[in-house]
């Protein structure tokens, strides 16, 4: 039987905060492309998808980066010893089952893109992250598609307002992922990674990461400006353009990377917290 300690590990190889804002951007998805709640099967299907696969693809990156993380992130699961690589096999293993399933019972094009976008998320931790910017690339494209595929699920991918969602989400983890590779330069040396960090140095790095930040927030008012979105989508980005902002500001400006890595978790928190904000914003207003 697992130990007190063992669950906690298992639990911080979901990375909830990351999973469970994958499922909540499909939902958001479905809601903008319908302009209204989606039927619960919608939500629960899309939910699912978007929480599972990335579930697998988190919990593969741990078992990639067992290397690197002895160094970046040593009490991880795995680098403290308190997980075996067999049990991070079959949680992933079943995790991205459990989301094809979810795929499939959508439909056929969905369980297609599902299972398209796990491979890139293997094929990322496998040998992608290496390649630095295209790797970024890859991985915060694979996070907008959280947004087009809610379009998908309700029939409806094209929605222009559902590619706007598409392309914040899409420039917030583009930013967080170049600022989490500068931070973890001395790791990510030992895999020669041609990171923006490595390549043109951290502090680069950290203001390109910055630039992006600031291209959300104006991003964002675009659906304001074009009127297709109404209170609910302002309480969301006063909330999330709030947040990017002020943490933005205190990311430049300290230069403890304890301290960059806890303003750049505010920011992803911020954005997630928008977008329940704007769930909740559809269901009472």
């Amino acid at each position: 039987m697992a130990s007190f300690d063992q669950l906690k590990a298992i639990i911080q190889l979901f990375r909830l905060d990351l999973s469970l804002a994958a499922g909540i951007c499909v939902i958001v998805g479905e809601i903008v492309a319908l302009g209204h709640i989606p039927q619960v099967y919608e939500a629960i299907l899309g939910f699912g998808v978007g929480f599972f696969i990335s579930t697998s693809v988190l919990i593969l990156n741990d078992y990639f980066d067992l290397e690197t993380d002895k160094i970046n992130a040593p009490n991880r699961p795995l680098p403290s010893g308190l997980i075996q690589t067999h049990t991070v096999i079959l949680l992933s293993t079943v995790t991205v089952i459990i989301g094809l399933i979810f795929a499939g019972l959508i439909s056929g094009i969905a369980f297609s893109v599902a299972m398209i976008l796990w491979i890139i998320g293997f094929s990322y931790n496998w040998k992608l992250k290496r390649t630095g910017f295209l790797g970024n690339l890859l991985v915060s494209s694979s996070v907008a598609m959280t947004f087009i595929f809610g379009g998908l699920v309700i029939g409806n991918p094209w929605n222009i307002a559902v590619w706007i969602f598409s392309a914040i989400a899409f420039l917030i983890d583009l930013g967080e992922e170049i600022a989490a590779d500068a931070m973890d330069m001395e790791g990510d040396k030992l895999i020669n990674s041609q990171s923006i960090a490595i390549k043109t140095g951290r502090d680069n790095a950290l203001k390109f990461s910055a630039i992006l930040f600031a291209m959300v927030v104006v991003i964002s008012l675009i659906p304001l400006i074009g009127g297709w979105l109404g209170f609910s989508y302002l309480l969301m980005i006063s909330i999330m353009d709030v947040i990017i902002i002020i943490s933005t500001v205190k990311f430049l400006k300290t230069s403890n990377s304890d301290e960059k890595r806890k303003f750049l978790r505010i920011i992803y928190l911020g954005a997630t917290l928008g977008l329940i904000g704007f769930i909740l914003g559809q269901i009472f207003v």
